[in-house]
Parts: structure tokens; C-alpha cells; sequence
């Protein structure tokens, strides 16, 4: 099982799909490491030799921010939007969404479980 970046490799995947299970790393990015690496995107996890998981080590390594980095660069960017106050720092802190989704109907990801709230009795009619 080939490990990079701190993760688990999945064995019978193909490198360029296997590679998107590392935070940071999509579907074009993973085409082209493989291809900076020298490595078939077509070969599977368990078929690579050391030397390419070598190559592939590398290269991510050097030229992407990846896992517990990126992770760290997001949460302390949405920290500096909610700090300034912006507009998207508000949403943020209210855990809504941040993109300009509509909220009425909606949004049920970001907001949670529907809260019921307990409706007035109407008052007897008076004759």
C-alpha cells in the first residue's frame, strides 16, 4: 500500500484516482503529477514500484500544499474573514451559507436540522 502524504492509498484504484483521496489533490492536479512523476495514470496503486511512489512523494511535496497545511491555510482565512467583520465572516460565524444561496427554503447543510417552532392557537371566535 503506497503512502503519501499521510495517506492510505487505496490498492486497487488507479494512481490518478487514488491520488484524490489526499486533501488538496482533484482530479487535474492528480493527471499531473502523474505525468511530472513519469507514471501511467492507468496503473493501479498496488502495481508501483518504489521508485515512482518515490517520484510521486516528491514532486507532491514540492509543488502543492496538501493535508494538515491546507487545512490550516483554510480555517485560518475563514478566522480572518470572520475577524474583519466582512460579510462572508458573518455568514460564517452564523453558519449560513457564505455564496449567496437563497435561505428561506433551503440551506438545510449549512443550518442544521429544521427547528420547529410551536404555533399560536387561534382564539375562539366571540358571537
Amino acid at each position: 500500500m503506497a503512502r503519501i502524504a499521510g495517506v492510505d492509498l487505496p490498492r486497487s484504484k488507479r494512481i490518478d484516482i487514488a491520488l484524490t483521496y489526499i486533501f488538496g489533490i482533484g482530479r487535474t492536479t492528480a493527471r499531473k503529477i502523474c505525468e511530472r512523476a513519469d507514471v501511467s495514470v492507468e496503473t493501479k496503486t498496488d502495481l508501483l514500484g518504489e521508485g515512482e511512489v518515490i517520484r510521486l512523494r516528491e514532486i507532491i511535496e514540492r509543488e502543492t500544499t496538501v493535508e494538515g497545511d491546507l487545512r490550516r491555510q483554510v480555517s485560518q482565512n475563514v478566522k480572518l474573514l470572520m475577524d474583519i467583520g466582512c460579510y462572508r465572516g458573518l455568514r460564517h460565524r452564523r453558519g449560513l451559507p457564505v455564496r449567496g444561496q437563497r435561505t428561506h427554503t433551503n440551506a438545510r447543510t449549512r443550518k442544521g436540522p429544521r427547528k420547529t417552532v410551536a404555533g399560536k392557537k387561534k382564539a375562539p371566535a366571540k358571537k
